[in-house]
C-alpha cells in the first residue's frame, strides 16, 4: 500500500473514469457524479496524465475509449465493484463458524467468577472462538482498552470518553475466615479490628479496601497481589479477609471450611462493569461476546444469602 499511495494518483478518479466509461458521455456522468462538466474534465485530465496515457478520444458527442482505456475499464469492473460491496456490505458473523480470538481483560475476580462460565457458553454456541484472558485492575484498565483489549470486566477508575462501559453488577463485601477457628456471631466491629487480616492490595502495600473506605486501619498479617491463594492463607489460620462476594462464593466451593460473615460497619461496593473501546462497539464478535457476559452476570451475580 505504501508504494500506492507513493504514487501521485488520486483513487477518487477512477470513479470518474469509471462512470465517463460507462455513459460516453462528459455531461452525463457530471449529472450522475453531481459535478460540474469541467470539474469531470478536469479528472480525467488529472488521470491522464498520472498514468502517462490517453483513456478517451472524442468522436461527435461520445467519449470513446482507447486501447489503454479499454484495459483500465476492465480492470476496474473486475476489481472496483467488489471493493464498492465490500464497503457498503453490513459484516456477517456466525458464532457457529466463527474463529474470531478476543482478548478480554479481567479482574482477577472477575475471572475467577466469570471466565469458566463464559466458557463453557462458548463451547456450546460457538464452538471455535477463542478467548484470550489477560489480567486487569482498576488502574490500568483505561490505557490496556486502548492499547490492546478488545473488552474488560473489572471495577475501573475514571475512563476517557472512548471507552464505553456498562453496569454488570454492584459488588457486595464479606469478611472470610476458616469457620473452625472463629465464630462468626462474634465479629463484631471492636473484635474485627483486634483481628489479624490479610489484604489484598494492587498497590503492593498494606493498605485495601477498608482503609481506603474508614479511614482506618487493620492490623495486616499479609498483603497479596491477587485472590488466587487467599484460601491457602486463610485456611487453618484465625487471619481475617474482606473479599467480594463473588470470591468468596468461588472459594468457599473447593474449601468448604471457610465461613463468611457480614462486614461489621457499612462498606460500599464498587460496581462490576463491562468496559469495551468504542472502536469495537459494531464489531458483531465482540457484540456477540458483551452479550454473553450481560447475560450470564444477570443470571449468576453473586447475592447475599
Amino acid at each position: 500500500m505504501t508504494g500506492v499511495y507513493g504514487r501521485d494518483l488520486d483513487l477518487n478518479l477512477l470513479r470518474v473514469f469509471g462512470v465517463v466509461a460507462e455513459t460516453g458521455s462528459v455531461t452525463e456522468a457530471a449529472a450522475r457524479l453531481y459535478l460540474t462538466q469541467p470539474a469531470v474534465s478536469a479528472a480525467l485530465r488529472r488521470l491522464s496524465t498520472s498514468i502517462g496515457a490517453e483513456l478517451f478520444v472524442r468522436q461527435g458527442r461520445n467519449m470513446v475509449l482507447t486501447r489503454r482505456g479499454q484495459l483500465l475499464r476492465t480492470a476496474l469492473t473486475a476489481h472496483l465493484m467488489p471493493l464498492v460491496e465490500a464497503a457498503l456490505a453490513a459484516p456477517v458473523f456466525d458464532p457457529e463458524t466463527s474463529e474470531r480470538a478476543l482478548r478480554v481483560g479481567f479482574s482477577d475476580a472477575a475471572e475467577m467468577w466469570l471466565l469458566p462460565r463464559l466458557l463453557r457458553v462458548l463451547e456450546q454456541s460457538a464452538p471455535n472462538m477463542q478467548i484470550v484472558a489477560l489480567p486487569i485492575q482498576f488502574r490500568t484498565a483505561a490505557q490496556a482498552l486502548t492499547n490492546a483489549l478488545d473488552m474488560a470486566v473489572s471495577v475501573a477508575d475514571e475512563l476517557p470518553a472512548a471507552i464505553l462501559r456498562r453496569e454488570l453488577f454492584r459488588g457486595q463485601f464479606v469478611c472470610m475466615f476458616d469457620g473452625r477457628q472463629l465464630d462468626a456471631a462474634k465479629l463484631t466491629k471492636s473484635e474485627y479490628f483486634k483481628r489479624w487480616h490479610v489484604v489484598v492490595s494492587y498497590n503492593g502495600d498494606l493498605r485495601g479496601i477498608v482503609e481506603d473506605e474508614t479511614g482506618k486501619s487493620r492490623k495486616v498479617r499479609c498483603s497479596v497481589s491477587s485472590f488466587a491463594n487467599l484460601g491457602a492463607l486463610l485456611e487453618g489460620t484465625q487471619l481475617v479477609a474482606t473479599i467480594p462476594l463473588l470470591v468468596a462464593d468461588q472459594l468457599r466451593k473447593t474449601r468448604p471450611h471457610l465461613a463468611c460473615a457480614t462486614v461489621p460497619f457499612a462498606l460500599a461496593g464498587a460496581p462490576m462493569e463491562l468496559l469495551w473501546p468504542s472502536a469495537t462497539d459494531d464489531d458483531p464478535a465482540c457484540r456477540f461476546v458483551r452479550q454473553l457476559i450481560v447475560a450470564l452476570s444477570t443470571k449468576f451475580s453473586p447475592r447475599t444469602n
